[in-house]
């Protein structure tokens, strides 16, 4: 009697039907034990891939929200430099810088003197960075602006400093943290 076996197939050849029953039930039973073996994956093996995946994604998402952050601020350094050199040539022109008696949140008064509707345009504003209320940082906050005619006695501006304050806060109550023109 010759035996044949491949893959999942098996015949044989040859001898009486008893022995090919008998051979065929015990390779079958061979295969049916290999198959239950190998099958799935544990409980284990799972929870371990997912917290690995988990790490990962946090890990990445942290990364990425400290890069946004560098990036708005390395933007308001930017926007506050071109500004603070578009007030420097309004000064040239016009012997002062514009002043604003508000509180340096409002920066209105601001917006509308460098970048006014009729004659010569000192900074020309991106999409996105004015909205009603005045000049908005990256971080979605107002700009900051105060100057007060050089801090001169009796209305003179010869006397005392002549220099305007320009910041962000980028998003931030610590005054540390924040991006000034000084």
């Amino acid at each position: 009697m010759k035996k044949v076996f491949s893959g999942s197939v098996f015949s044989v050849q040859g001898g009486s039907n008893a022995a090919c029953v008998s051979l065929l039930g015990s390779a079958l039973k061979t295969e049916n034990r290999k198959l239950k073996t190998s099958v799935g994956f544990t409980l284990i093996e799972l929870l371990v891939v997912i917290t690995i995946i988990a790490i990962l994604a946090s890990l990445t998402l942290s990364t990425a929200g400290y890069i946004q952050k560098k990036g708005a601020m390395a933007r308001a350094e930017a926007e506050i430099a071109a500004m603070s050199a578009s007030l420097e040539s309004y000064k040239a022109d016009n012997g002062d810088y514009p002043t604003n008696a508000n509180s340096g949140t409002n920066t209105n008064s601001l917006y509308g003197v460098l970048s006014p509707p009729s004659g010569k345009v000192y900074f020309e504003f991106s999409k996105g960075m004015t909205n009603t209320n005045g000049i908005a940082d990256p971080f979605g906050t107002l700009y900051g602006y105060t100057y007060t005619n050089g801090g001169g006695t009796n209305g003179s501006t010869n006397n005392g400093p002549n220099f305007f304050d320009l910041w962000s806060t980028a998003g931030s109550t610590n005054t540390n943290a924040w991006i000034k023109n000084w």
